[in-house]
């Protein structure tokens, strides 16, 4: 791949969003919010392997996997009318189907296809996959960090909008209730995320994504984190509590361990 290749395919990515809009409003945002997600994705992961010393190839390879990794995202939202994996289907497995069907990797060769399927199709799993080799998992971790420091940006503009009406459609409809599960404050002061599936208030939601800080697999990604004081502005607007405070203290902590000891 080059860069001219990768020139067509933002070009065939912004014509193939731009074929689902309506003359919904409500519909044309959310889907919007998703098309402008992957450009900054994009930003992300040239910015973290920029950082990182990545040569030029790798980063057309490593951008071209954050221009297809949210592609399932608006199939899922025409069919279903959801984000929501849980409800619709894993949208990074349909983003791979829909890659499938338009041959987009025909210009890449075998070791640059594989290497974008692998990263894309594990960009939103729980865990890293086991057996793959350090190249593959290294581009996995770079859409796994850029994608987050995004979904990160998104979220606390929708969590400091409380009346934004297009805030059920990011949120998963989970209510916005004082309440709070165990399993996120446990899975903070275990220093591990947590799993949506144990969702079921807006401030599971919140604690799930300072748990997200366990995840991050470089440096300059950890730097954003504490640059934009992304955990103090989550916890700003959880309960104020004992409990979480107790909790959410573990993941401050760890980000300092983290800076203190890039190695």
């Amino acid at each position: 791949m080059n860069k001219n290749d990768l020139k067509n395919l933002k070009k065939w990515f912004a014509d193939y969003v731009s074929a689902f809009y309506t003359d919904d409003y409500d519909y044309n945002f959310a889907l919007n919010v998703k098309k402008e997600h992957t450009m900054r994705v994009c930003d992300n992961i040239v910015m973290i392997g920029g950082k990182l010393g990545m040569s030029k190839p790798d980063l057309i390879i490593a951008e071209t996997t954050a221009l297809f990794h949210d592609l399932g995202r608006f199939k899922q939202f025409k069919k279903y009318g959801t984000f929501n994996d849980m409800i619709s289907e894993n949208h990074a497995r349909l983003g791979l189907r829909e890659m499938v069907a338009h041959k987009l990797l025909s210009i890449c060769s075998k070791a640059e296809e594989k290497l974008i399927i692998k990263a894309v199709n594990y960009h939103n799993s729980l865990t890293l996959p086991s057996g793959e080799n350090e190249r593959t998992l290294h581009f996995i971790r770079l859409i796994r960090d850029a994608d987050k420091l995004d979904i990160w940006k998104v979220f606390l503009e929708f969590f400091h909008e409380k009346n934004n009406r297009q805030n059920d459609v990011f949120v998963f409809d989970l209510p916005d209730e004082p309440e709070y599960s165990n399993e996120f404050i446990e899975a903070l002061h275990r220093q591990t995320m947590a799993s949506m599936k144990d969702l079921k208030t807006l401030n599971d939601f919140k604690l799930l994504q300072i748990g997200w800080i366990y995840d991050l697999n470089f440096i300059p990604s950890v730097q954003v984190v504490q640059r934009q004081k992304i955990i103090e502005r989550i916890e700003a607007v959880l309960p104020q509590s004992k409990e979480i405070t107790e909790a959410v203290s573990h993941a401050k902590d760890y980000l300092k361990m983290r800076l203190q000891n890039p190695g």
